[in-house]
Order: C-alpha cells, then structure tokens, then sequence
C-alpha cells in the first residue's frame, strides 16, 4: 500500500488525466502493430517501411512545434479535446474501409494530430504539479498510459489476423471516451506554485523565445542530443523488434511481439509505483542515465541470441525498467530547468529532435535489415546506445554547476 499511497494528495484533475490515459490505451490495438500492417497486409520491405515512417515523421515535425506554441498560448485542455476528436474519427473511418493503402493517409491524419496533443498533456501535468511532486505525478501519468496497455497489444495480436477492421474500430471507441472524460471532468488547469528555490528557473519569461532560452542555457541543447539518440535506440521496439519476430514467426509474431509489449507494459505497472518510492533519492540525471544502460543490456541479448523466445522475453524486463528509469527522469529534469511559460514550446522541440533522430537513424537501420543479418543490426543499436551512456553521464556532471540551485 505504500506505492499507492505515494500518489495521494495530488490535484484532481491529475487523477482525471491518469484515468484518460488508461482509457484511451486501453483500445490502443494500431501503433503497436503498425510496422507489421506495413509488412504484413500491405507488402513493404524494411526499407520501405522506414520511409514511410520517415514521411509520416517529417509531416509531424512542424505539427508539432504548431502543438507546442499553441500549448502555450492557448487552454491546454480544449487542444486536447479536438486533437483527439481528429483522432477518434480518422480511426473510425479505417474500420470501415477495406485494408489497402487507402488507410495510410487516415492514419497520418491521426498520428499527426495525436502527435500535436502530447505538448499540452507534457505541460499540463507539470503545470498542475509542484517541482516538488513533479516525479510522482508523471510517474501517475505514465502508469496510466500503461495500465490500459497490458492486454491492448495481445488483443491486437490476435485480432490482426483476420480481424483488423474491430481493432480500429476499438481504438476509435476507447479514444473518444477519454476525450468525454476530459471534457467533463477537468476545468480548473490553473498552474501550481512551486517552492521559492525549486521553482526559480522556472519562472516566466514573457516575451522571450525557445531559441533565447535555449541560447542562453546550452546545456539544454546536450540534454536534447542525448534524448534523440535514445528515442533512436528505445524505437527499435516498435520497429526492429516486430522485424525480427516477424523473420523467424510470421504473422505469428504479431502474436509474440503483442505479448512482448503486454509484459513490457506489465512490468511497467507493477515497477513503475516500486521505483519512483525506491529512486527518491537519485537525482533525475541520474536516472537517466540508469536508464540509457539498462536499455543497451536488455537489447544486448538480440545481438547475441536469435529465435529464442525466453531469452526475448528476459530481456524485454530488462528494458522495460531501464525505460521507467528513463521516463521518471526526463520530464523532471526539463520542467525543472525551463521557464513555466516556455513549457509546450520545449516540449515540442524536444519532440521534434528526439523524433528527427529516430527518423534518420531507422530509415539507416532498416536499409541494414534489408541487407545484413539481423544480429549485425542490432549490434549496430548497441553501440549507439553505448556510446549515449557516455553522452548521459556527461550531461550529470555538468548538470551540477549549471544548476547548482538543485543540489541544495
């Protein structure tokens, strides 16, 4: 009871964010299946299906800086609302239409706008929440994204057969009945003040841009570098891992890569309460830090074995705690070191760095995967992500003299 109770005495509309999240990840069957619909149902080869995602990305990229100054210019609870109206119907029409590259398009549509929303929900939390309860209340939100994830991709599993029409039409359902939570249930977004010490780099800055603030604190911008090599290394899970099980299974891997992110996501409830108690007293660079290594050694084990489906999912424990390491420190750290009212605006660009890494580094990785063996790819993300952990710990020390405030 302890765990639970760390996530008492919050505002209530954090709880009503918690509770739309776990509602609308509860019918996320698409996303996780979206590199073997490319694969699968449509025909592309690894390469095609990165450059596909790479469009898809580059798209999103100004959409979501539009999200992150809107977020900060407008109520962040009514961008919230139409985004995910976008969102529920795109996802509606799919399930009606026969699958073909026709769904491409929609599913664009509702990436993109799904993508705009995430600047606001990133601000609100933190505007809603004291520097001081800042990790417990990302630690709720990120528990709830996963609560509705534990059986969302095994359905999808199973449904992506012969029954992919009911998965869209699921998504669509679960997603509009966050947004009616939302709508209802939240009103007062009005931003908590944090204590004089802890809240002094994040007091406004009115009539200053992202670029100045960047500019003048320029440990910021290693802090950005170092999240887009690990966004790189981290989406290998959607897209590299689902390759791999897809090459020795099938379309029976899109059963085993559904359980996979089941128990990612089990792994996630269960320690997500454990380590935010248990890491109280490590600092949010640190935590990231912990996160980069223990993502690398749980991906260690592709490059070493192949087709050995216990191993996979060993390793898949491994990674999921080294991405709650990382999730609890990340949004701490940057809504702790930037002004309050620059929040949705470096949320976006943070985005839009991590994502342009991803994008480039998978377009490389699945010209690899097209070419090479598999395990010679994934030795390739290792070393990447090796050479991250170098880049986190960088960013510790010199954390401490830029904002030395913090270590008091």
């Amino acid at each position: 009871m302890k765990y639970i109770r760390q996530y008492m005495g919050m505002r209530k509309e954090l709880y009503i964010l918690f509770w739309g999240r776990v509602v609308t990840n509860m019918g996320a069957l698409i996303w996780p299946m979206m590199t073997l619909i490319l694969k699968s149902k449509l025909g592309y080869s690894a390469s095609q299906i990165a450059g596909i995602l790479l469009v898809l990305g580059i798209a999103q990229l100004p959409c979501t800086l539009i999200g992150g100054k809107l977020a900060d210019r407008f109520n962040k609870r009514n961008l919230i609302i139409i985004c995910d109206l976008v969102t529920v119907v795109s996802y509606f029409i799919c399930a009606f239409l026969p699958m073909s590259e026709k769904v491409i398009p929609l599913l664009a549509l509702a990436a993109i706008f799904a993508q705009m929303e995430w600047p606001s929900y990133d601000a609100l939390v933190a505007d809603l929440s004291s520097a001081e309860e800042r990790e417990r209340a990302y630690s709720l939100n990120y528990l709830g994204v996963n609560l509705g994830l534990v059986l969302a991709p095994t359905i999808g599993g199973f449904l992506f057969a012969n029954h992919l029409s009911l998965a869209f039409l699921i998504s669509s359902v679960a997603t509009f009945s966050s947004t009616v939570l939302i709508f209802f249930f939240i009103r007062d977004i009005t931003p908590v003040k944090s204590q004089e010490v802890f809240g002094q780099y994040e007091e406004v800055r009115e009539g200053h841009s992202i670029w100045r603030v960047l500019r003048e604190n320029k440990l910021l911008i290693l802090f950005m570098l170092c999240g887009g090599i690990w966004t790189l290394v981290y989406s290998q899970f959607n897209f590299l891992i689902p390759l791999n099980l897809e090459q020795y299974y099938g379309e029976q891997g899109a059963v085993w890569f559904g359980t996979l992110t089941s128990v990612n996501a089990f792994v996630v409830i269960v320690g997500t309460p454990i380590l935010t108690r248990v890491m109280t007293r490590i600092r949010d660079v640190e935590r990231l830090l912990i996160g980069q290594i223990l993502v690398v050694i749980g991906l260690v084990a592709y490059a070493v074995v192949q087709n050995v489906l216990v191993v996979y999912f060993v390793s898949m424990i491994v990674f999921t705690i080294g991405e709650i390491c990382e999730t609890l420190g990340r949004q701490p750290y940057l809504t702790r070191r930037i002004p309050s009212s620059h929040r949705g605006r470096f949320s976006s660009c943070y985005t839009v760095f991590a994502g342009a890494f991803q994008l480039y580094g998978q377009q490389i990785v699945g010209n690899m995967a097209d070419v090479m063996p598999m395990q010679k790819v994934w030795l390739f993300v290792v070393i990447i992500g090796a050479l991250n952990s170098a880049g986190y710990f960088v960013l510790r020390q010199r954390d401490k003299k830029v904002f030395s405030l913090l270590y008091k």
